[in-house]
């Protein structure tokens, strides 16, 4: 295996990305917990740059890491919930969550071990968002419209059950 400097910033990714999920695992306070799944998905964003999926790095920092990660901390937030300590020293835990990483890790080591993926033929690096833009309006115009119609029903069903528990208070 040779060490270039594409592979060094994938596992430097990689590790981030890891790290930010344990951590959003462990970690107790909703602040930190955001601040590690913003490290995740950036992250994951830079992963998407290294394979040439420009479009897709910026859609999902813009989307994940901005908006998605906002929404979720007004969320927390701003909900009742009561502050419940927990035992610092639960060891049991700590060691269960050790042997399920360890455990993941390994069964994701024997599941791409022996992959063997057939080289194809790509123009990953000619005009990606111009390719997306072309399938999305052109072969996947009525999933497209079907989608934004799903989403603005459920968008009006979100203001309604608002509505609802306004008047009811």
């Amino acid at each position: 295996m040779s060490v270039s400097g594409e592979m060094l910033a994938f596992l430097g990714l990689a590790f981030v990305a890891v790290l930010g999920g344990i951590l959003l695992i462990q970690l107790t306070k909703v602040v930190h917990m955001v601040l590690a799944l913003v490290f995740t998905f950036v992250s994951i964003a830079g992963i998407y740059l290294l394979l040439s999926a420009e479009f897709v790095a910026v859609v999902q920092i813009l989307l994940y890491s901005g908006a998605i990660t906002i929404v979720m901390l007004f969320g927390i937030m701003l909900t009742n919930n009561q502050k419940q300590e927990e035992e610092k020293g639960n060891r049991w835990r700590k060691i269960l969550l050790l042997l399920g990483i360890l455990g993941f890790a390994f069964a994701v080591y024997i599941g791409i071990y022996n992959l063997d993926i057939p080289v194809q033929p790509t123009t990953l690096h000619e005009a990606n968002t111009e390719q997306i833009g072309i399938a999305l309006f052109s072969k996947f115009v009525i999933p497209f419209e079907l989608m934004s119609v799903l989403l603005l029903v459920a968008l009006v069903g979100a203001i309604v059950l608002a509505k609802k528990d306004d008047e009811g208070a």
